[in-house]
């Protein structure tokens, strides 16, 4: 089993995932100008990352990683008690992070594929920062009271951290949300969290 991945991006909830279920697995790093080589478009054609090589199985797509990863290791106790109810609270919030979360982060990242001109992609970027706190507001309100997003640890828990490490360097205002503060340093604290970190030269 082989994770490609980009130092801090969303391929970094996978590696987390990877040390949490405690198996053998292999990682190759890629430089952004690597994402479209040849070489790599061959295993992913969109150029992003994450890809999962197991196998004869190629996989792409962040949530479907994960969602992959605890079906090849069904006793690490990352997708819930294995009831319907418990898997589809926990994709519920994969949903919310991929879909909602992340998607907003590709207006800020890259405000020029979607508006020209400076004072645009400026304006853009501000919307983007207001949507992410109302965002990351939802999952602050969902923590209160509780260690994950779901009844236990699981793969959703990866993910929300991997866009709080960029909310953090993009400067978007996490102002109040202290149940994300408590979150973001148990996940800080984690060592598996602290093993993925440094192999991506994070630490």
């Amino acid at each position: 089993m082989k994770l490609y991945y980009l130092p801090g991006a969303c391929s970094l909830a996978a590696h987390i995932v990877l040390e949490w279920t405690g198996k053998p697995y292999e990682t190759h790093r890629l430089s952004r100008d690597e994402l479209k080589s040849a070489e790599y478009l061959r295993i992913n054609p969109m150029g992003v990352v994450p890809a999962m090589v197991d196998g004869g199985e190629t996989l792409t797509q962040n949530a479907a990683v994960l969602e992959y990863l605890v079906d090849t290791h069904p006793d690490c106790g990352l997708m819930g008690d294995g009831t319907p109810p418990s898997r589809a609270e926990i994709r519920r919030w994969l949903g919310f992070l991929n879909s909602d979360v992340h998607k907003t982060f590709s207006l800020l990242f890259n405000p020029q594929r979607f508006v020209s001109g400076e004072a645009g992609q400026e304006e853009l970027r501000a919307n983007a920062s207001a949507r992410l706190r109302e965002l990351f507001g939802i999952a602050d309100a969902r923590l209160a009271g509780r260690q994950w997003l779901a009844d236990r640890r699981s793969i959703a828990d990866p993910y929300l951290y991997v866009v709080l490490r960029w909310a953090r360097g993009k400067g978007v205002d996490l102002s109040g949300y202290d149940n994300l503060g408590a979150f973001f340093e148990r996940m800080e604290n984690d060592a598996g969290v602290q093993r993925a970190l440094r192999e991506e030269g994070l630490v």
